[in-house]
């Protein structure tokens, strides 16, 4: 998860609502970590560096986790230039996604797609919408089915079913903490997803003194919304904070805080209530723009009968696009779908929970690249959950794995570049490290993380994992250490 901005935005519970170091160890002292004696040069000059970073005042409590290699080949294997508790269990925040997006890639291959359905029953006047998790699925693709029934000269449908079966499970992982589950970047996970099961919205400061106007990104999806607004415009000497939530059962948002004067509007979301449900209510306002009238809808359990004729259909992007939203822009809710697809690959009898399956498929992939099994436990698939732990080794084995596999490529394209793009376009500016540097972030309060590739002209390769946990430092300050450690890497020797 990243934050949107550096604002200081939270969910807080109230009354039923939900308002949106110290020692360094050398790399010959990391346990079962191979020891860099053959390039002692590069491993001296990342502990030289390296070193100061972590030892200063300001990380001293904290618990870094850190390993450098060149990257491995099929003839010539990694060499490891520095470690740090690298085999130890760290909370990486969303470089857990490194963890899905290979096995996916992997197990579903590149030209996967999510295909939503609309069929026609035995009784022709009823139609069925199968959700199977497609994350991209907009108003825009909702049109197009509507535009494909209008074509075959649908015009009265007495009833709207909505099959929402394909994701078997908790929509929202029980690991979540309660207040990202109310928000936009946690939002429910089932088959039948509408616009990222999320509201967005707008807040815009006003005159001093004013509440700040709530704009929403699509007044379609707003309405049945109640707000109550007691934030409020400040001078541009006093401080930002904004408290943004919705009660858990009903559609009443919360808004608290303050923005200066003149200050930009600060972009939130929210999640929405019953997900499949405010799919289907959509779905019949936008077939209505097709002259296609619904008299009923609702939700149906019954399984799809082989008689039903599909009558529409939509699919997602490929894979290899759904891969770069999911780590360029670290979405939580594609790589949690990422996931389930792997879950529904599960063949075994009894697979139940999609999600849990998931994570079954996810490491016997893993595995079968050379990936520890035991050097990461997983609860989800996108990082939120607190109770997720990884090792620096097992990102860098993944890292490997998928340097040398035959879909490197589509792996490393799906990665922010520093400098130029995803969660990194703004870091790494104007160094040695710009467009050579590519990489997954991550961030939850206390826990930064960095895990990638570094590439040097007519040199190997550099394979990385930085993780740093248990920190009272902002988000800013822990990306400047990870940021002077990556810079330390594109300082070494040419014979590195």
């Amino acid at each position: 998860m990243h934050p949107r901005s550096p604002r200081h935005i939270k969910l807080i519970p109230i009354a039923g609502l939900f308002l949106l170091s110290g020692l360094l160890l050398s790399a010959k002292a990391a346990i079962g970590v191979p020891s860099p004696a053959k390039n002692s040069v590069c491993a001296v000059q990342l502990e030289q560096a390296i070193g100061p970073i972590l030892s200063q005042p300001t990380y001293q409590r904290s618990r870094w986790g850190i390993l450098i290699q060149t990257a491995s080949t099929t003839t010539s294997p990694s060499v490891t230039l520095y470690a740090h508790d690298a085999q130890r269990y760290f909370i990486p925040a969303s470089n857990a996604k490194l963890l899905t997006t290979a096995a996916a890639l992997q197990k579903l291959g590149p030209a996967f797609r999510i295909r939503t359905s609309v069929y026609q029953t035995n009784a022709s006047s009823v139609l069925r919408v199968v959700g199977r998790g497609d994350p991209s699925l907009t108003d825009a693709e909702l049109k197009t089915l509507a535009q494909q029934l209008s074509a075959q000269g649908i015009r009265q449908v007495a009833q709207l079913l909505g099959d929402d079966q394909y994701f078997q499970g908790e929509a929202t992982n029980p690991g979540w903490d309660w207040e990202d589950g109310q928000a936009g970047y946690g939002a429910p996970v089932n088959s039948l997803i509408l616009n990222q099961n999320a509201i967005g919205l707008q807040l815009i400061p006003q005159s001093l003194g004013q509440p700040l106007q709530v704009a929403w990104e699509n007044p379609v999806a707003a309405a049945g919304w109640r707000i109550e607004n007691r934030s409020r415009t400040v001078a541009t000497s006093d401080p930002e904070f904004l408290n943004v939530g919705r009660d858990l059962g009903q559609p009443i948002l919360k808004v608290s805080g303050q923005l200066r004067v003149g200050s930009d509007p600060e972009p939130v979301a929210v999640a929405v209530l019953n997900p499949a449900q405010t799919f289907l209510r959509r779905f019949q306002q936008i077939l209505a723009t097709e002259q296609i009238t619904v008299a009923q809808t609702g939700l149906t359990s019954q399984s799809l009968s082989p008689t039903d004729v599909e009558r529409g259909a939509i699919v997602s992007p490929p894979l290899v696009t759904l891969l770069i939203e999911t780590n360029q822009q670290s979405n939580n809710l594609y790589a949690e779908v990422l996931l389930r697809s792997l879950g529904k690959t599960c063949t075994r009898s009894g697979c139940g929970d999609t999600s849990e399956a998931g994570l079954a498929v996810m490491k016997t992939t893993l595995t079968g690249l050379g990936v520890d099994p035991k050097g990461y436990v997983l609860t989800d698939g996108s990082g939120l959950s607190r109770r997720n732990l990884v090792s620096p080794e097992a990102l860098v084995q993944t890292l490997q794995a998928m340097n040398r596999s035959p879909y490197a490529p589509v792996f490393r394209a799906s990665l922010s570049v520093a400098g130029t793009s995803g969660t990194l376009r703004n870091r790494f500016k104007n160094t040695p490290a710009q467009g050579v540097l590519a990489g997954k972030t991550g961030f939850v309060s206390g826990v930064a993380a960095l895990s990638g590739y570094l590439d040097r002209p007519r040199q190997s390769s550099l394979v990385f994992s930085i993780i740093v946990n248990q920190s009272d430092q902002p988000y800013g300050t822990l990306n400047q250490a990870i940021d002077a450690i990556g810079l330390a890497m594109t300082r070494l020797p040419k014979k590195c």
